[in-house]
Parts: structure tokens; sequence; C-alpha cells
């Protein structure tokens, strides 16, 4: 090997090393970490950066709802550290390679760049995408990240009908489709942010009014518009951050943090906000004072940044609700809502408590000025309410409460105190919902009895069913009475603060086993006949722990789900659901009921919907189940190879502890010998394992080893298989051992096991 075969071998070896996955084999799934601009006026067109990774092959962009058309304009992808590194090699070695042939052959002509460039066969792009990555490496506080690294270029079209709101945005190719972001349709006219403006402000607003500003927050970075308003106009300044992307999953906290400020033309700051109330996002609301020159600021709060701090400001005189009272009512009832905020022309509504398909919250709407409506929703219960009566703040003018009850009331000012009389025994649950509903209250709860002596108190309480709240105000308190007599119910606000906007929900009741739950992914992308993994969640309430019964209601032909009950005591279980052969290849929408009977020995047949979420990384190592508005399933291309090998139906596979099951395999189909099959579990339960499959009659044998050292007695669930048929070429002179051939059939549906034996002697 000569000097510079050496050198060419050293190039590579480092360009691998820097990037070893950069010939790596294998299908990658599409990943999407924002859209810039997130969203767009209604009646326009308009193109936004996608930024992820794997999407170079990304033939379609899927936007969830009507009316919002997308067409891929161009992929582009910045040079990589091994490119950068690769390309600097190699110019280095030809201007080398060329001064020793100069020097050999007695030349003294100085050898110009241009003759390197060349020779190299270095084009004037390559030139320019090395010096975009040197300038991008010489920032101290850039922070590279591969997850967004590529851009994708898409030209959005939306059309005049187009629902305002919230839609879910992927990617797709030709065999995934990538996680979502949130696309926003809007009816105002849009703008975006020119750099630089984090000394002297961007003028792009103008007297623009309402107006919905797009940036991104890059390292250190601060963002200001300048605007004019007039005397009187009374202004929301509303930041969309967590709106748009709610978790960022390499990141610390976890999200953008949005700081939002207003300042007059002389640089003197009026307002200002971290977050609002029980937000995240910051929310400004100020009247102007008069006629003149203002500016808006955004950043981050620890002046983080990066392509995906991606940001929208809507700014306005337009309606914004602080408080609804009530936060819920009585199913079946009528209930006057009255709505705090700012810029409302209509406050007030009267609305009957509707079920929803046993869904908790139910949504109505409040017409505004200028063909606007506010939506807010309402929680819908079954049991008795009653509103909270003043004076209440202390043991000797306690209000009295008959149980179960629901009591709606306000922390009407700072330091009032809620207090509630009720006679009572054994298990009782004290439970707040306020900030779980958009109220500020921060309370806390305690009870005492007749004597003043405190028998319970909480703070906070986690709930997972509302995983966008990043702090769990609302307190829940489950204590067992010392005996039957008269007790008190303490509700404080933790922080002293009172006021209209102050309302809270309070449940008063004996316990009652219930369950959320959630269905993962919330959108599949799936081949007709194709067999689909999909991940259930239980959030289990009151000590609910009993089977949960999954079912698609009224589905399209075809669909199946298999493995569909959550065992007893788990949070979760993965299930397949399979796709029929011939279906509509529009999106379409499944809906899916959990249904389980009983909890404490009650005989209560309880039916909840499996609302459709996503799983988000946060900070690292969290992941939030962030619910979507639909379950869609889009379907495309052609049917693959169907699977020869099926486990027989009928009830769980009993798996003895401790041994190797012999499990037969019947053979579906003769697409395949049954000596060329083979079984893989994919992620399986810890200490449960395929050891061998093996050809026998007319199907196969799969041994199935139960470790007893890793496995209890009694797990149940469900295996998800994948099978394949491996073939070994014939044998030629250039390749006298040939490796194997593996031809992928994907899932089988899954298949329900239990564990059966005794755990060993210790």
């Amino acid at each position: 090997m000569n000097r510079f075969a050496r050198q060419a071998f050293l190039a590579l070896a480092i360009l691998l090393a820097i990037n070893p996955c950069l010939y790596a084999q294998g299908a990658r799934d599409p990943h999407i970490g924002y859209c810039y601009p997130a969203g767009g006026q209604q009646g326009n067109y308009f193109e936004a950066v996608i930024g992820g990774q794997y999407i170079k092959d990304v033939s379609e962009v899927y936007v969830s709802g009507e009316g919002v058309k997308a067409e891929i304009v161009k992929w582009y992808r910045p040079f990589t550290q091994g490119q950068a590194v690769g390309l600097g090699l190699k110019i280095r070695f030809t201007r080398e390679r060329m001064e020793e042939e100069a020097k050999k052959k007695g030349k003294t002509e100085p050898i110009t760049d241009e003759m390197v460039y060349k020779e190299a066969g270095v084009t004037e792009n390559d030139l320019k995408e090395l010096e975009i990555y040197r300038k991008r490496d010489a920032d101290p506080k850039r922070q590279p990240n591969d997850q967004i690294a590529e851009e994708l270029t898409v030209k959005f079209t939306v059309d005049p009908n187009a629902e305002p709101g919230k839609r879910e945005l992927r990617v797709i190719n030709a065999d995934a489709m990538s996680n979502p972001v949130w696309f926003h349709v809007n009816r105002w006219p849009e703008c975006r942010e020119t750099e630089p403006n984090e000394l002297e402000p961007d003028p792009v607003i103008g007297s623009t009014i309402p107006v919905v500003v797009n940036g991104q927050i890059m390292p250190g970075d601060v963002d200001r518009f300048s605007f004019t308003a007039r005397k009187g106009m009374r202004l929301i300044l509303d930041a969309a951050v967590r709106e748009v992307m709610p978790y960022l999953a390499d990141a610390v906290p976890g999200w953008f943090q949005g700081v939002l400020a207003l300042y007059d033309a002389d640089g003197a700051e009026l307002a200002y906000a971290g977050a609002f109330y029980y937000r995240q996002d910051p929310v400004i609301y100020y009247e102007i004072p008069e006629d003149g020159n203002y500016v808006v600021e955004i950043r981050d709060s620890i002046y983080r940044g990066r392509e995906d701090f991606v940001y929208r400001i809507t700014i306005g005189e337009l309606p914004f609700v602080t408080g609804i009272f009530p936060l819920g009512a009585r199913a079946g009832t009528e209930v006057a809502v009255e709505l705090q905020g700012w810029n409302l022309a209509g406050k007030e509504l009267n609305v009957r408590a509707v079920v929803d398909r046993n869904r908790p919250v139910r949504w109505y709407s409040i017409p505004q000025a200028d063909k606007l409506s506010i939506d807010f929703p309402l929680r819908i219960d079954m049991i008795n309410e009653m509103l909270d009566q003043e004076p209440n703040d202390k043991p000797e003018t306690a209000q009295e409460i008959t149980l179960p009850v629901i009591v709606n009331g306000r922390i009407d000012q700072p330091d009032d105190r809620e207090v509630f009389r009720f006679n009572g025994y054994g298990k009782v649950v004290a439970e707040v919902f306020a900030r779980r509903g958009g109220s500020p209250v921060d309370a806390s709860l305690a009870i005492t009895d007749a004597d003043g002596k405190e028998v319970g108190f909480n703070d906070d309480f986690v709930d997972k069913a509302y995983p966008l709240i990043t702090h769990h105000a609302d307190p829940r308190l489950e204590v067992t009475l010392p005996g039957s007599g008269t007790y008190y119910l303490h509700l404080n606000e933790a922080q002293r603060k009172g006021g209209q906007d102050f309302i809270y929900r309070l449940y008063v009741r004996p316990p009652r086993p219930d369950f959320d739950l959630r269905v993962v992914p919330s959108t599949i992308k799936a081949r007709p006949g194709q067999v689909v993994p999909i991940t259930a969640y239980a959030l289990r309430r009151d000590d609910f722990n009993d089977d949960i019964q999954l079912s698609l209601v009224n589905p399209p032909d075809g669909f199946q789900l298999d493995g569909a009950i959550i065992p007893s005591g788990a949070d979760k279980i993965g299930l397949t659901l399979t796709i029929p052969e011939n279906v509509d290849p529009e999106p379409i929408h499944l809906e899916m009921d959990g249904q389980a009977v009983g909890g404490h020995g009650q005989k209560l047949r309880m039916t909840r919907p499996v609302i459709p979420a996503e799983n988000m990384m946060q900070a690292f190592i969290w992941y939030q189940l962030v619910t979507a508005e639909n379950w869609t399933v889009v379907v495309s291309g052609k049917r693959g190879a169907k699977a020869p090998v099926e486990f027989s139906k009928g009830p769980p596979l009993k798996l003895k502890l401790g041994e190797k099951n012999n499990v037969p395999v019947l053979l579906a189909n003769k697409t395949a010998s049954p000596a060329e099959l083979g079984l893989e579990l994919i992620e399986p339960p810890d200490g449960v394992k395929v050891e061998k499959v093996v050809p026998e009659g007319r199907g196969l044998i799969a041994t199935i080893e139960v470790d007893a050292e890793k496995v209890k007695p009694g797990l149940r669930g469900n295996l998800l298989f994948t099978c394949y048929r491996e073939t070994k070429p014939a044998a030629t002179k250039e390749q006298p051992s040939p490796q194997p051939v593996r031809q992928s059939y994907g899932l089988i549906p899954a298949v329900p096991f239990e564990v059966v034996g005794k755990a060993p002697r210790k």
C-alpha cells in the first residue's frame, strides 16, 4: 500500500469513526423535531422547513383534519462532521500528491487552490457546504443534534375554510410514518422574524394587528419586534411555545421555557410574563396608554436555543379566558357557565351536561364578537353537586356536606380558607380538581377530627392523565377515618393567593375504583393485510386492579385486535392490530373502548374510551403520554407476504415456570417449508425467550424458556412474534460458503400467555 492509498484509507477510517452509522444497513423510521413556521393563515400558501432525521426518502407530509395540503419542495442536510473531515483530508492529500509530482518533474509554478479542487473533483457546492459547516462548528453556543440535522422544505396550502386550531403533522416514507409535531391553522395575518433582531427590533409587524409572529430562538438569542398601537387597545400577547412542541427529548427541563416582555419606545418595561398561571407558556394582557411604538421581546428563560425552539406569538384585541365557573356539572343537569377573562363579549352560557362516550370532559362553545367563539371544557360526573357557601373559613362556620358530593367554589381572596363539616367512617377520598382544569389554584387538603387533631394531609398529587402539567398542584387525600363521627375538611391555597379566577372543584367521597386508558401510537402507517404492534396503557385509580378488556368500536370490516386484555395489576400491554387486505386508502379513524367489571367486590360494569396518545420523551429520561385528537390508520402500498404460521386460537398459552415449554405452531399456508421457518420475540418479558424452533409434521414446535429466577408465577401478557424464512443459496466459486438469506414476514397476531407453577425456594 503506497503512501497516498494509506492516507485515503486513513481518511475513510476517521470518517467512519466519527460517524459509525454512515454506511449502516437497515430501515430507519423518519423522525421530525420541528416545523418552522409551525402553521399558517387560512386561505394562504407558504413554505416551511421540517427539521428531522432519516427524512431524505419522505414521499408525503400528513396533516390531520381537512383543508391543508402539503407539497415537498426539496431535502437538504448540511455537512456532517465526518463529511467535513473527509473533504478536508481529500483536499489536503490531493495537494500533497500534486506537490510531490510537481517536485519530481522539476516544476516550480505554484499550485493554486482551484487546481487542487479540480484535480480532487471538489465542486463549488462542496466548498459552500464546507464553509457552512466551519461557521456552524466555530459557534461556541451551537448545539449540533443529528435528530434535527436534515431539512425538508414543504409548501403548505391552507384552504380558506380550513378549521382553525391545532393539527397533527407527520412525514411518511414507503415503509413508516414519523412521530408528530403540532401544526396550527389560524385566521390572522402571519409574519416571521428577520435576523438580526436582538438589539434593533424587527419592524415586520408594523401596524398589522391582530397578527401572528413566527420565530426561532437560537443559543443565547433574544428576539424583539416593534409595532404600533393605539391608545385604549386591550392587547393580548399570547406566546405558543409548548403548544408548538410540548417536550424536547434532549433538553433540560424538557421544553422551551418562553419568557415574554413588553416595552415602550423608550425601552421601559411595561409588562413581563414567565408563565401564565398554570400554563408554561407566557401571556401578557396590557391596555395601551397612548398612541406610539412598542416592542415585544421573547427568549428562553435560561438563554438556551436551537432550531427546534420554535414559537408563535399572537398579538391582538382578542378574547382570552382565565377562568371557567363551574369547572364541571352533574350529567343530565342544566348549568349556567360563567367565563372570566379579557376582551370577552359573551361571558355566560346555559348548557346541558351530557356524557360523551364515557369521556370525563365535554367541550362547549360561547360565541364572541367578529364571528369568533371560545371553546371551553366541562367535567361531567354522576354524583350530587353543590356550591360553596361563605363564610366557611373556620370550623365554627364550616359548610355542612353529605358524602358523596362535589363542591364547586372559589378562593375569593388571598388567605381565604374553605372548611367543610361531614359525618363519616371508613375510607374517605378528598380530591381537588383545579390546576388540571386551568385554574391557578395551588391547593392543599387536610382532615381533622372534632377535637382538631389532623388525621390526614396532602399537598400535591401527580395525575398521569394530564401529562402537560409540569406542576401537579392538585391534592388528593385518601384516609381511613379512626371512627364514626364528625370531621372537618380544610381546603387552603398553598401560596396564599386568591381572586375571581381561583376556581376549584372538590370531590369528597368513598374510594371509587376506576381507570383511564391510552393507546400508542396515535397514528399508524401500514400496508394492506399487515399486523402492526400497538401499546395500551391503563392509568389505574383508587386501587382498581382488575382485568380490562379492550375492543374496537364499530370498526370497518377486517380490522382485528389480538391480545386485547390488560391483565390485572399491569399498567400496559403490547398487542396487535391486523389491517384488512382490502381497505380504503384514505386515513381511517378508529375508536377503542376498555371494559372492566367490579373493583373491591363491586359488580359495576365500567366502560372507558381509549384515548390516542404519543409517548414523548422529556429531558433524556422521562416519558409522557401526550394525548392526540384521533386514532388514525393510514394504509398504503402493496400487500406484503402473509406469514405462513399461526398459533391456535383459544385460552392463553400456559407456560410452566422454570421449564422449556414446547408450543405447537400451525402452518397456515404452503408458501414455505417448515424447515425454512423461524420465530423471534419482540420485546419479550425479562426471562422469557425462544430457545429454538424446529419443524414437526405439518408445522413447527417453538421451545419457549421461562427463567424461574426472573419471572414471577402468574405473569400474564402477550408474546409478539415475528416470522421469517431463511434459505441458503447454492455455493459458487466466488462464494463457496454463502450466508443464509432471510425474508421477514413481519409480526403475527399477538399470543396471550400465562406463567404457571411455583417460585423456587431460596
